[in-house]
């Protein structure tokens, strides 16, 4: 299968590549190489004859149309987006363009290629998006494919905006899309400036590891590998027109994830005080929303798939990454951009 991967330079979007190449796949990776993306993160797959790669910003339609064109794939697995909640509460016009109006350009190269390529039967565009366009819930409950979309962010609003514009050209257009919605990622080769890495990274650094508010919101976490492993298969089994939530049934309040991290660190690399000394509570969040839970019920029960690790082995081997591949981080670290919302130095 030939794929286009929108995003392959950035996290979720690599680990897709390597799995799509794993499995025998040929990948053209779209990505204009934001502050998010780095050059590193692909280096070993240039050589590859199935991989390609071009820098496109799929806000500019006419080159997105074109790629389409030329490369004639098999399907779209679309996971470019701005996804840092504090950076849409700074700037949301960026998300805007790139979430809603690259995803409508998306949407529209596949619509025309599909009418000049109408043999190709098998065509789908899967579509990436999150658990947070649901909004928050209380302690209890879990979100489903049925639940009512309630945005708090303007991250989660442009990614909710992109859902109903792929639902819209599936329903309209007969666009055989595909929609996911995921849990909080973690893993290798995530951006410095997102939970998990920030907080191994200023602590071996010595900075303040920050907490927001209370501490007491939590997340589910799904390991970075076990979401591509869910995407391609849910790009090969699926019909058209479904949506399914993927989650790791990892739910941990930030402080006993923090906590969890530290005391991890304490074993790996320790030192004479506890990385817990570092902590650091800061004012909240704006929106902040409390709490986020999937039901995996039904990508259970139709495609098959489930988190292949726990929460604790994948943590330990997240940690362990970021130990050993220093070369990988420690530019993004240093660039000395100083995020006042979180701390972070990256």
């Amino acid at each position: 299968m030939k794929i286009i991967v929108t995003g392959g330079s950035g996290f979720i979007g690599s680990a897709v590549i390597r799995r799509a190449l794993a499995l025998n796949h040929s990948v053209l990776n779209l990505d204009c190489m934001t502050y998010a993306a780095s050059k590193k993160t692909n280096k070993n797959l240039e050589d590859k004859p199935t991989y390609k790669f071009e820098n496109i910003n799929i806000c500019e339609k006419n080159d997105v149309t074109a790629v389409f064109y030329q490369y004639k794939p098999d399907a779209v697995i679309h996971l470019a987006a701005e996804s840092h909640v504090d950076r849409s509460i700074d700037g949301p016009k960026a998300f805007l363009s790139t979430n809603v109006i690259g995803t409508y350009n998306l949407l529209e190269a596949s619509r025309d290629y599909l009418k000049i390529d109408s043999s190709n039967n098998n065509f789908r565009f899967l579509h990436v998006s999150t658990d947070e366009v649901y909004g928050s819930l209380s302690e209890t409950g879990q979100f489903t494919e049925e639940s009512a979309y309630s945005p708090n962010s303007p991250y989660s609003a442009t990614k909710a905006s992109s859902d109903h514009l792929v639902n819209a050209w599936h329903k309209t257009f007969n666009l055989p899309t595909i929609t996911t919605n995921c849990s909080n990622n973690y893993g290798p080769y995530q951006f410095p400036e997102k939970m998990i890495p920030s907080a191994i990274l200023n602590a071996i650094n010595g900075g303040p590891i920050l907490i927001y508010g209370t501490g007491e919101n939590v997340r589910d976490w799904l390991y970075v590998e076990d979401h591509a492993e869910a995407l391609l298969q849910i790009l090969n089994k699926s019909a058209v027109g479904e949506r399914f939530n993927i989650g790791g049934n990892n739910e941990i309040s930030n402080n006993n994830l923090i906590t969890k991290i530290c005391e991890k660190l304490d074993e790996k690399i320790p030192k004479s005080t506890s990385y817990k000394s570092q902590i650091k509570y800061v004012e909240d969040r704006p929106g902040h929303d409390l709490r986020y839970a999937i039901n995996n019920t039904k990508i259970k029960n139709k495609i098959g798939w489930r988190p292949s690790l726990s929460f604790d082995r994948g943590l330990d081997l997240t940690i362990e990454w970021y130990l050993k591949n220093t070369e990988w981080w420690e530019d993004l670290y240093k660039n000395k951009i100083f995020i006042e919302r979180q701390g972070i130095i990256r």
